[in-house]
């Protein structure tokens, strides 16, 4: 039985606490952390209801809860500017990691957290849960399997909609200190997503950016253009100004053999599913489709739980989970070179250096 603390017990943590609950036969909650206690008192309430006599202790201090508690795993669903620091913290008391999105808002602290967990001997994964949305798995198996052929291109858009309210109440969201624009938090999920169908080897990235509507420091729109590798071309749209609520969220695969589009509020939906040899698999769309499928309840999904069943397997089996520190950086990557080539009016090759706060007036006189 693993015990795991939650760092960070705001708008997110709940679908942290439904994963530990899902999984309520490998592991179990030991303490909540957050400087509002409303907050860990919260959480822990929706623990303890569904599960009869738990105990869990709650501290501002994340530092003083591991020194105390000792927990296998910590769970950081912090501010995203605080988390590389204390993701090394958790690692270097001897914790493995979960790690909401993104991991950090600089390539070197990144680089410094995987750096961390190797020392360490841990397990560092970051919070990309989509990965494991059914729809999505079916995809990869798609592409694992070569079916798709030479692939050509691909698009992630992530139509949503972020309104004032989302901002004032968070001062610190849409800052370049502690969190970035909608490339970096709402649209980070598809852009991994794209990244991971279409080899992980981003070499070049032309983008623009703009602040149009919401009352931020960072962008809330952006559109970018990825070279790969093996010459094929992504294309990311992203906005948090779509009128008047959330549209969807779409990552469309076209290869020589193949056509697949998965859609819906959060990539959840499978719209498109063509391969050539699809009668042979016996997965046309006239099988794949179905016009009853449903989103779920919201953006989040259901893809915690699972991603939790993943880290808990690699820590047992000696193994990387699914999204390690080394995988899930790949997409914060291309998050950063969109914004020097924002910066720079240039295309930016990769790897790169860069941070958020490079970006730090970018929008003054927008």
């Amino acid at each position: 039985m693993h015990t795991i603390a939650l760092i960070g017990c705001g708008r997110i943590a709940f679908k942290h606490i439904e994963a530990v609950i899902q999984n309520v036969d490998r592991i179990r909650l030991v303490t909540c952390c957050d400087p509002r206690t409303e907050r860990t008192d919260a959480r822990a309430s929706e623990y303890r209801k569904a599960i009869a006599g738990a105990e869990v202790a709650m501290y501002a201090d994340y530092i003083e809860a591991l020194a105390k508690e000792k927990p296998d795993i910590c769970a950081l669903a912090t501010e995203s500017g605080y988390h590389a620091k204390i993701a090394i913290d958790c690692l270097e008391a001897g914790a493995h990691v979960i790690c909401e999105k993104p991991m950090a808002l600089s390539t070197k602290d990144a680089a410094d957290m995987n750096a961390a967990a190797k020392k360490a001997g841990k397990r560092l994964a970051i919070c990309f849960q989509n990965r494991f949305n059914t729809p999505v798995q079916r995809l990869r198996k798609a592409y694992e399997a070569g079916r798709f052929g030479r692939m050509l291109h691909g698009m992630v858009q992530v139509r949503w909609n972020r309104g004032e309210s989302y901002y004032t109440e968070a001062p610190w969201r849409g800052t370049w200190a502690l969190d970035g624009g909608t490339l970096m938090n709402q649209c980070t999920h598809g852009i991994d997503l794209l990244q991971w169908m279409m080899g992980e080897d981003a070499v070049r990235v032309q983008a623009t950016t703009h602040r149009y509507l919401r009352p931020i420091e960072a962008e809330d729109f952006g559109a970018a253009i990825v070279e790969f590798a093996s010459g094929a071309v992504g294309m990311i749209e992203g906005s948090a100004d779509i009128y008047p609520t959330n549209l969807n969220e779409t990552l469309s695969l076209f290869g020589e053999e193949g056509s697949a589009v998965i859609g819906g509020l959060a990539v959840n939906k499978i719209e498109t599913w063509r391969f050539a040899d699809a009668e042979v698999q016996g997965d046309t769309e006239a099988v794949v489709l179905d016009p009853n499928e449903k989103d779920p309840p919201s953006v989040y999904g259901f893809g915690h739980t699972a991603l939790y069943a993943d880290f808990l397997d690699a820590i047992e089996q000696g193994r990387e989970p699914l999204v390690s520190g080394e995988r899930g950086k790949k997409a914060l990557d291309i998050i950063l070179a969109i914004y020097k080539s924002q910066k720079t009016g240039k295309a930016v090759d990769l790897p790169t250096d860069f941070s958020t706060m490079e970006m730090t007036g970018e929008f003054e006189n927008q």
